[in-house]
């Protein structure tokens, strides 16, 4: 709870306490309040809105100190979910001890504050609404609203999906989707914005703070590297030796922002998991739903599908020479996947593809880095340790995927660590490692052949040592500059028909998952492009 009283020494003067967390464990019940004006045992809260209130016709007075002189704005009153709201606050403020004799809520469009008494019918009013919301929550979660306009600014549509699970859901009702109107083509609605920061730090001694709203970066010498606004970071991954202070993990976990602890070579060690987002009825589901044989076997079947198709997709555009043979011999793979009715059988046709897929992987480098392609193709596939620079940057991509899907399966609440395709283990993300399927060749893949392709990578930045071939640090700044730019790249959604960014098509598909999960929508339908 932050209080900021006035500073005046008036005693008569109402204390104006911001923030106010109440609770009531009689009512089940926790509130913040925007602004609480208390006076001796009187409190009067005060909620504030950006955006207008309800027109109904009625002429309400204007509070001359809260608008313009000479604006009397017809007919507003309160949103009945704002009136259920500060009812509430009333009610808890009550609890307290105090008595609470009217609320008031500014709407901030038309710098307008109305009044609202607290009577025992806002008080009925709002403890029914409370009920009902406990009842709903105690159920299954209803059905997302149909190109509703207030879907696009409620806080809640990253999680709901509205056009996108309408979409999925309303669509099989129909046949082969002749009645689907355009109610069911979904919106751009999320995300927002997409101009959020990820940070990734590798630098041996860089040290991670919090100074006021900003994340401040320092040297081993203490010297400040960069100051980050905190609002816009939705993301840390720190690799090696880089340290974050225990107050910098508090406002991280506060703002919801995901932190990934991975080695040096780039593999998940840990990750910090706020606790925010988190929902028991979603990981409840999973568990459920991922215990029956024919559900696993259906996301599963439906990442591998994506995946093989995607790999498909890259060899034909940047491999000169392939031939029809390595494309019919991968389509054949993914049919064969579509029908497999065991996972083992499942695992068997995508272990082949995977097989075709990397015995050709080496054709998609240009003739300039001709010895790092032979070098690959010499050993294969290879990733404990990798023996080479194409192999050292797959690994290391593979790495920093699951990092990332992770951090968007936690987001989404689901838990990393159950999956279908990959089997589950102590350590191991199994569902993230799932998630990242699809993704595999349209981000790690591609990430490596155009790096070398672009000379952002040559054999200066590898190092050949007992251990394996491993990146230099500046081999490593070469490749994040490259990963960076591939997770912003926008790409078209294939059902929904709109661009994101591929990090942001992780956190959709990871939403789209959880949903799946929960009944709202029948099928899956992860990305693939053409």
């Amino acid at each position: 709870m932050k209080n900021h009283e006035d500073s005046s020494t008036d005693p008569d003067r109402p204390r104006s306490v911001r923030s106010l967390a109440l609770t009531s464990d009689r009512l089940g019940l926790t509130a913040k309040l925007d602004l609480a004006e208390i006076n001796g045992t009187s409190a009067i809260p005060i909620e504030y809105r950006k955006g207008r209130p309800k027109r109904c016709g009625e002429v309400a007075e204007p509070v001359d100190e809260m608008m313009e002189q000479g604006r009397p704005l017809p007919g507003p009153e309160p949103w009945p979910t704002d009136r259920v709201q500060i009812g509430l606050q009333a009610i808890l403020l009550e609890e307290a001890g105090y008595t609470v004799p009217e609320a008031y809520i500014y709407y901030a469009a038309e710098r307008l504050k109305l009044r609202i008494p607290v009577d025992d019918a806002l008080k009925r009013e709002a403890l029914a609404e409370l009920e009902a919301a406990k009842r709903a929550a105690a159920g299954e979660r209803p059905p997302p609203l149909v190109n509703d306009p207030k879907c696009p600014r409620c806080s809640l549509q990253p999680i709901c999906l509205p056009d996108e699970i309408n979409h999925q859901r309303l669509t099989t009702l129909t046949i082969n989707s002749e009645k689907a109107d355009e109610q069911l083509t979904p919106r751009k609605l999320w995300p927002p914005r997409d101009d959020g920061i990820h940070v990734v730090l590798q630098k041996e001694g860089v040290r991670v703070g919090v100074r006021g709203q900003s994340v401040r970066i320092t040297d081993k010498d203490g010297g400040v590297v960069r100051d980050l606004p905190l609002a816009n970071v939705e993301s840390l991954a720190v690799l090696g030796g880089v340290q974050v202070s225990t107050q910098a993990l508090a406002v991280f976990a506060d703002h919801e922002v995901p932190v990934g602890f991975l080695t040096a070579a780039g593999r998940l060690v840990a990750m910090m998991d706020p606790m925010g987002p988190t929902s028991a009825a979603v990981r409840a589901a999973q568990v459920r739903t991922l215990d029956r044989p024919d559900k696993a076997l259906e996301l599963a079947r439906a990442v591998t599908v994506a995946k093989i198709a995607n790999q498909r997709t890259l060899l034909m555009r940047n491999h000169a020479a392939l031939s029809s043979r390595v494309a019919a011999d991968l389509q054949g793979s993914m049919k064969a996947a579509e029908h497999a009715i065991t996972l083992d059988e499942l695992r068997g046709h995508e272990g082949n593809a995977a097989a075709i897929y990397f015995r050709h992987f080496a054709g998609m480098f240009k003739e300039s880095v001709k010895e790092i392609a032979a070098r690959f193709e010499s050993n294969g596939r290879k990733r404990r340790p990798p023996p080479d620079p194409v192999n050292a940057v797959l690994s290391f991509a593979y790495s920093m995927l699951t990092h990332e899907c992770t951090a968007a399966a936690r987001l989404a609440s689901l838990e990393p660590t159950l999956g279908a395709l990959h089997a589950t283990r102590p350590g191991r993300p199994a569902l993230a490692l799932d998630l990242m399927e699809p993704f595999r060749p349209l981000i790690a893949d591609s990430i490596a052949v155009s790096a070398f392709n672009r000379g952002e990578l040559t054999e200066g930045h590898f190092l050949d040592t007992a251990a394996g071939c491993a990146l230099t640090e500046a081999g490593r700044k070469g490749f994040f500059s490259a990963y960076g730019r591939r997770m912003s790249t926008e790409v078209t959604h294939p059902v929904f028909g709109y661009r994101l960014s591929y990090r942001r098509m992780l956190m959709l598909h990871a939403r789209l998952v959880a949903a799946w999960l929960l009944g709202e929508v029948p099928t899956l339908a992860f990305l693939t492009t053409r």
